[in-house]
């Protein structure tokens, strides 16, 4: 059977396949698959009864909660695109991406983790000037609160709304119709809002889907932010296309996250590495019945060695999987059903259907297998471009329609992509090409280390130097000695770091990737 390639189309079919299984299951709140999309619809009307039309963008600042995915489905049942929001941003930086979405609506959770967002975004707009809801950005009309601190107009107000108005016309809605626009961190410069349509949104979450092979009988603990593609398109939505029922999960808390495992019988997990070495380390995990655990795809860049074998041997996961996207292309690659967790522990996998990789030198031609290159991809999931920025696009994804990823990886033999570094991230040492993943790695498998993170630092001779900040297993003390010699052992000498430094914590952003440019 295929997958609908609208948002309205998916949920209808959801309901029909699937009635009055769970489908959300939020704390003390369970809709089913019908109440889901009733509620979806009901927040659609809303959404039209407060001026949105098709074509406009909706903002979500919000944790990971069922009124998150409401409100997306219900913007997306009308025509207009999700705009979701950080929720570790500061007002400066949401203003920014409000300002450049032109978004007419916001629903924020006031308080979440004692953040005044409104206070902060108020503040920060004030300096702009002008109209609107929040003067300084008057394409805002209308901002809904899901805290209960009484500021700005309450969900439920909201909601009431839904009663008088009319049933929304669901005709604009096509497979090309923008679903989402993802801003990109702005690590490098100005964020950019990746475009997204309903049919891309779909159908990479439904290939996440059909690699994890999710079933209605899976429970999936979404620990990954929903404003981020991985919880967003590969969480919720892959769930939505597999008739899998959702748990949201606000916070990494492990104990919490332990008990809702077993409590509710929780198979399929994906996550940042860190994720699963805080559970593997946690002094109380054998406290807890954990053996429902079934698939887990580890998402990042550079994953340890040894990780994929204790998420199976201490974890109990029957799959572990690798997966490489970034927002531009959510799920470029991703291993293979039953893959060797040895062939899972090196690559990121290959490409999935309906994508093309390539890795090429710095001339744009095609590099040999097992040499580094930057990754290209081309097909049906690369996004449409970036909103407002043609420029940006243009730079992005060239006349051929391949994507410029600025990661750093190889191809093997049998197409499966191994990621090595990201070009900015790369430092030279001696005129040698240093990609801290590389690195990283094998500091990881240091049984002493729990996690590691490299960086290059200035040096008068060599014109760069490797520092790596490393995380300690509990009870174990730096031995700059002993990880200097280990990793001789295992790397070109210039790749050796000069200098270790034991961290309690890396600098992490909310989706759980190592921020570098807080080290050093």
């Amino acid at each position: 059977m295929s997958t609908p390639r609208t948002m309205p189309a998916l949920l209808d079919e959801a309901a029909r396949r699937h009635g009055e299984a769970p489908a959300v299951v939020d704390g003390t709140t369970q809709l089913s698959w019908t109440g889901l999309r009733e509620r979806a619809r009901a927040v659609s009307r809303a959404l039209a009864a407060a001026g949105v039309r098709s074509g406009d963008r909706v903002a979500v600042w919000s944790p990971n909660r069922v009124e998150f995915i409401l409100t997306f489905l219900g913007a997306q049942c009308l025509g207009a695109a999700l705009v979701p929001i950080n929720t570790r941003y500061r007002g400066e930086e949401a203003r920014v991406v409000l300002e450049r979405s032109g978004a007419s609506v916001l629903v924020l959770c006031n308080g979440f983790l004692g953040n005044d967002y409104l206070g902060m975004l108020t503040a920060a707009a004030a300096r702009v000037g002008g109209s609107g809801a929040i003067p300084g950005l008057p394409r805002l009309h209308t901002v809904v609160n899901l805290g209960s601190d009484g500021v700005a107009l309450p969900w439920d107000e909201f909601l009431a709304r839904a009663e008088s108005a009319p049933s929304v016309d669901e005709a604009a809605v096509t497979p090309s119709t923008v679903a989402d626009i993802l801003y990109t961190s702005g690590t490098t410069g100005v964020p950019k809002g990746v475009m997204s349509t309903h049919a891309q949104t779909i159908g990479v979450a439904d290939v996440w889907a059909r690699g994890a092979s999710l079933t209605p009988a899976d429970k999936y603990a979404i620990v990954n932010p929903f404003f981020h593609s991985f919880g967003y398109k590969a969480g919720v939505v892959a769930a939505i296309t597999a008739g899998t029922a959702i748990y949201p999960v606000p916070t990494f808390d492990p104990v919490a996250l332990m008990e809702l495992i077993q409590r509710a019988g929780i198979s399929v997990l994906p996550g940042a590495p860190t994720v699963f070495t805080t559970l593997i380390n946690h002094p109380r995990r054998p406290e807890f019945d954990l053996s429902s655990l079934r698939f887990a795809i580890a998402g990042a860049a550079s994953v340890p060695e040894n990780l994929f074998s204790d998420m199976r041997e201490i974890l109990g996961f029957e799959q572990v999987a690798q997966a490489y996207g970034l927002t531009e292309c959510v799920v470029a690659t991703q291993s293979r059903p039953h893959e060797d967790p040895r062939h899972v522990a090196h690559t990121t996998g290959p490409a999935v259907p309906g994508l093309e990789i390539r890795t090429v030198d710095g001339e744009g031609k095609d590099v040999p297998v097992g040499a580094d290159g930057e990754i290209l991809i081309r097909g049906e999931f690369v996004m449409l471009g970036y909103f407002d920025d043609p420029e940006a696009t243009a730079a992005a994804i060239d006349a051929d329609g391949w994507l410029h990823t600025g990661d750093v990886g190889q191809l093997d033999e049998h197409g499966c992509v191994k990621i090595t570094g990201r070009l900015k991230d790369m430092f030279t040492v001696g005129g040698f090409n240093v990609y801290p993943a590389e690195v990283e790695n094998v500091l990881s498998t240091h049984p002493d280390v729990v996690e590691a993170a490299v960086i290059g630092v200035d040096d008068d001779r060599m014109g760069s130097a490797g520092r790596a900040y490393v995380t300690l297993r509990d009870g174990a003390g730096l031995d700059a000695e002993a990880l200097r010699e280990y990793c001789r052992e295992r790397l070109a000498n210039f790749k050796v770091p000069r200098e270790f430094v034991a961290i309690d914590e890396l600098p992490r952003n909310a989706s759980g990737k190592i921020v570098k440019r807080e080290l050093g």
